[in-house]
C-alpha cells in the first residue's frame, strides 16, 4: 500500500474566558478541532482548580484558612500551595522584600487608584497600614505542610504570583495532552512553546504604554513567557506626579518613575512575580538584580519614554 501523507491542516484554535477574575487567552496549534477543544477544556480546568485554592473572595479556600488563622494556628495545606508560597518567599528574599505575598494585609481604603485621588496618604498613615506586610512572618513547616501567619491581622495574597502559576500549569496540562505549540495569555502574562504553524517562532509586541494598542517593539518569544507590569492601565495623578497602582511594601506609598517593566524568562511564575519588584526598585537597582539572574531579561520604561533593557537583550525596533 502507497504511504498517503494526512492532508489535514495545522491551525491555530484559540479560545478567551474570564478565569481568576482576568482575561485569559488560551491558543493550541492543531490539525483536529475537536481534539483542540478537549485539550483547551482541560487547560480551563486546571486554571479554574488553581483559582479555586488560591482565591481570597471564598470562604473555603485555603489561602482564606491561613488568612483566618493569622495570629491563632498554622494551617495544613495542599503541598502544592505550600511550594507556592515556599517559591514565593525565595522571590522575596531575592528582591529583598519588594515582593511580598503578605501585602494582602494592606488597608485599600487608603488608595482607590482612580482619577478622583486628589492626595497622597501621608507617610506616618501609610506606615501604618503597611506595619504587617513582611513575609519574614510567614513561618512554614515543611515536615507538616503547614503555614503560620505569625501577626494577627497578617493577610495573604497570590495577585503577583497566581496569574503566572496558572498560566504555567495550563501549559504543562497541555503539554502532557501531546500539544507541541501554543500561548497560555493570562492578562498579559503569557507562555509560549512550539512555533506557529508555518513553523515560525511565536513573536510578541511590547505595548506602548503611552497608547497601550500601539507596539513600539516586537521580540520572538518562543519557549519562553512574559510578564508585564504597568502604570499605564490604573495609575493617580496627583500634584502633575503620575504614579503607579503599584505600592512599595516598605513604605506603603505608590511608586513612580516607571511607566512599565517586562521580565522575559523560561518560567510564566517567576516571570510573574519578578515584574513588580523590579517596578518597586527602580532602573538601576531592578536592572542589576535582573543582569545577575541566569536566563532573565528585562524591559524597562521609564516616565520619560527612555527605554532600558538588561544585558541579555536583543530588542528589534
Amino acid at each position: 500500500m502507497p504511504h498517503i501523507e494526512n492532508a489535514t491542516q495545522l491551525l491555530v484554535h484559540k479560545r478567551v474566558l474570564k478565569l481568576m477574575g482576568n482575561r485569559f487567552e488560551i491558543s493550541v496549534v492543531c490539525d483536529d478541532t475537536y481534539r483542540a477543544n478537549q485539550c483547551i477544556d482541560s487547560a480551563i480546568a486546571e486554571i479554574s482548580r488553581i483559582e479555586k485554592l488560591l482565591t481570597t473572595f471564598s470562604d473555603d479556600s485555603q489561602t482564606n484558612q491561613i488568612n483566618a488563622n493569622a495570629g491563632i494556628a498554622p494551617v495544613k495545606v495542599d503541598e502544592e500551595v505550600y511550594q507556592l508560597i515556599a517559591r514565593s518567599l525565595k522571590i522575596s528574599e531575592l528582591t529583598q522584600g519588594a515582593f511580598d505575598i503578605t501585602y494582602g494585609s494592606i488597608d485599600k481604603r487608603l488608595w482607590n487608584f482612580d482619577q478622583q485621588m486628589q492626595a497622597l496618604p501621608d507617610p506616618a498613615t501609610a506606615k501604618k497600614a503597611v506595619r504587617l506586610i513582611n513575609y519574614k512572618n510567614v513561618l512554614l513547616n515543611e515536615e507538616e505542610t503547614t503555614v503560620f501567619l505569625r501577626e494577627k491581622g497578617m493577610r495573604i495574597g497570590f495577585g503577583g504570583i497566581g496569574k503566572g502559576y496558572a498560566a504555567e500549569r495550563a501549559r504543562i496540562v497541555l503539554q502532557n495532552a501531546g500539544i507541541t505549540s501554543g500561548i497560555v495569555n493570562a492578562a498579559g502574562d503569557l507562555v509560549t512553546w512550539g512555533t506557529q504553524p508555518d513553523g515560525k517562532p511565536w513573536t510578541i509586541a511590547i505595548a506602548d504604554p503611552d497608547q497601550c494598542n500601539t507596539p513600539f517593539s516586537t521580540m520572538d518569544i518562543s519557549n519562553m513567557a512574559i510578564a508585564t507590569s504597568g502604570n499605564y492601565a490604573k495609575f493617580a495623578i496627583i500634584d502633575g506626579k503620575k504614579y503607579s497602582h503599584t505600592i512599595d511594601p516598605k513604605t506603603g506609598l505608590p511608586v513612580s518613575g516607571i511607566k512599565s517593566v517586562s521580565i522575559i524568562c523560561p518560567n510564566a511564575e517567576f516571570a510573574d512575580a519578578m515584574a513588580t519588584p523590579v517596578t518597586v526598585m527602580g532602573v538601576r537597582v531592578g536592572l542589576n538584580l535582573i543582569n545577575q539572574l541566569q536566563h532573565v531579561a528585562c524591559i524597562i520604561i521609564d516616565d520619560h519614554n527612555q527605554l532600558y533593557t538588561s544585558n541579555n537583550i536583543n530588542v528589534k525596533n
